[in-house]
């Protein structure tokens, strides 16, 4: 907290009195809240509690500068044994030691001496009013500069620990505790294929892709100085060079980019309690839906539709050393579309990709291109050349992973209107002004975390491969996908919107 706020605020004359008045202040806030609700059976509990999770939020602050707000306690409470062994450091083993149950231990043992109850009540409220005053008094002597440090750097509260992981908490459960049970809101009941005259005799097979931590600069389709995509440079791809997240994290990305709602809309209740244009699909008589995940799950988005597990070598083919690699997902797909002949198909694939920190561990060694690479999940230990290296050895993965996944289609364009659709959830920040990995909360994020990879291919011709390169370069942003899926499907329902279908003006028919 104080190393960002140095870093705004010149140590001289003046700021620096404004800098000393923010200790006091912070401190009485401190002391203000426990204060509310410190008692003879709380106070110890408490303390601890706050000790505990604080210096596991200082570990992944320290380590990776990430801030403790209310996704990234939602992404907390979504990640799995198997993504949280990722971030397991003996680092991370000694913070919690110094930080957390070394001073917790002291306060277990610390004998506290409570007064008769009047007494405690009276003390209490002189404590509280002390504090508040020390407080109203700081920000009105110095109204100026705090009236700048509020409304013109509120990122810099994001750091202060505990203050805004409490906060993050109570923000958390205020979005996400519904007063009632949930009802699952229908939407698009209206859907429809389009008019015969319109629909081809022919079927649509699609894959959807969801990348994993991909960012867009370091793909060298969009002009990256290494060849990370030598394979789908070879195919007739169309490259999406200006494509932008709905969030900076998976747990946000993915259930909004599905979503109905634009992402200056999106909110996770809103996710969780309407259906999305997968539901839509597989709601349609004739579409077929088939969700594939090598990732930690679905996020909500394919409850109601066919969902299979391939991170574990139960599903997955294709593993090694306990890492499942997404090319598994391809096996078994032939079957699954022979038992769905003469019926629209949509598959959607969700990747392992590059997520981090371990981005060694997401591509076989015959990928390990760029050495030397980063082997550890500590990225501040390594060189930002060896974070890069193993970042993009990744990248090289799901270049070849796409590249097989386009030559599954193509086989099956004589018979299908064959597309593939390739969006990363969110970007990936790698050591760059201190940050790494992604979550940051999205106004503040940088471009690294929110300009992500995406592509599309198509095999039979329906859409005009050269009229849509001629306006790939504009900005679209995972809002488009979900009336994009609707256009390649040919459905029509009033939640369709053709100027937010990326294929609608390169669409042939």
């Amino acid at each position: 907290f104080f190393k960002s706020i140095l870093n705004t605020y010149p140590i001289s004359g003046l700021e620096s009195i404004n800098i000393l008045s923010i200790v006091f202040v912070l401190f009485a806030l401190i002391v203000f809240l426990f204060s509310l609700v410190a008692s003879k059976y709380t106070t110890k509990p408490i303390l601890i509690i706050v000790l505990l999770v604080s210096s596991f939020a200082a570990y992944f602050m320290d380590t990776y500068h990430v801030v403790i707000d209310t996704e990234m306690i939602r992404n907390t409470l979504q990640t799995n044994i198997d993504e949280s062994s990722d971030l397991f450091s003996y680092q991370l083993v000694a913070y919690a030691f110094f930080l957390g149950i070394l001073p917790s231990f002291f306060i277990y043992k610390l004998k506290i001496n409570y007064r008769p109850l009047k007494i405690e009540i009276l003390s209490r409220i002189k404590t509280l009013l002390v504090s508040l005053l020390v407080i109203i008094i700081i920000i009105l002597s110095l109204s100026k500069f705090y009236t700048s440090f509020f409304r013109e750097h509120k990122p810099l509260r994001y750091h202060a620990n505990p203050i805004y992981w409490i906060y993050s908490i109570g923000n958390y459960i205020n979005k996400t505790i519904n007063s009632g049970p949930l009802v699952l809101e229908v939407i698009g009941k209206d859907a429809k294929f389009s008019p015969e005259e319109y629909k081809s005799d022919k079927k649509e097979l699609l894959i959807m892709v969801v990348g994993e931590a991909a960012r867009a600069n370091r793909f060298s389709l969009n002009g990256y100085k290494r060849e990370t995509n030598p394979l789908l440079k070879k195919e007739d791809i169309i490259n999406f060079p200006n494509m932008y997240s709905c969030g900076t994290s998976t747990a946000v990305s993915v259930p909004c980019m599905f979503s109905v709602y634009p992402r200056s809309e999106y909110t996770y209740k809103k996710g969780i309690s309407t259906e999305n244009v997968i539901d839509i699909l597989n709601n349609t008589k004739d579409i077929n839906v088939l969700w594939r995940d090598n990732n930690s799950d679905s996020k909500g988005v394919a409850l109601r539709v066919e969902y299979q597990n391939y991170k574990t070598n139960k599903n997955n083919t294709i593993c090694e050393d306990g890492e499942c690699r997404d090319e598994g997902m391809l096996v078994g797909l032939d079957e699954y579309i022979k038992k769905h002949k003469n019926e629209d198909i949509l598959i959607v694939l969700h990747q392992m990709g590059n997520h981090g920190p371990e981005y060694y561990k997401r591509y076989p060694k015959a990928f390990e291109k760029f050495t030397p690479i980063c082997k550890t999940n500590q990225l501040e230990n390594c060189t930002q050349e060896e974070v890069s290296n193993a970042y993009d050895n990744a990248i090289l993965y799901t270049d070849y992973f796409l590249s097989k996944t386009i030559n599954f289609l193509k086989p099956y364009s004589k018979d299908y209107h064959t597309g593939l659709i390739y969006m990363s959830d969110h970007g990936e920040s790698l050591g760059e002004n201190g940050l790494y990995l992604h979550g940051m909360p999205y106004l503040i994020a940088p471009d690294e975390q929110r300009h992500i990879g995406a592509l599309m291919w198509f095999g039979d011709g329906e859409i005009d491969i050269s009229k849509l390169k001629q306006y790939s370069e504009k900005r679209f942003s995972q809002d488009d996908l979900f009336h994009t899926l609707l256009g390649f499907f040919e459905i029509e329902t009033d939640f369709y919107n053709k100027d937010k279908d990326i294929l609608n003006h390169a669409r042939k028919n």
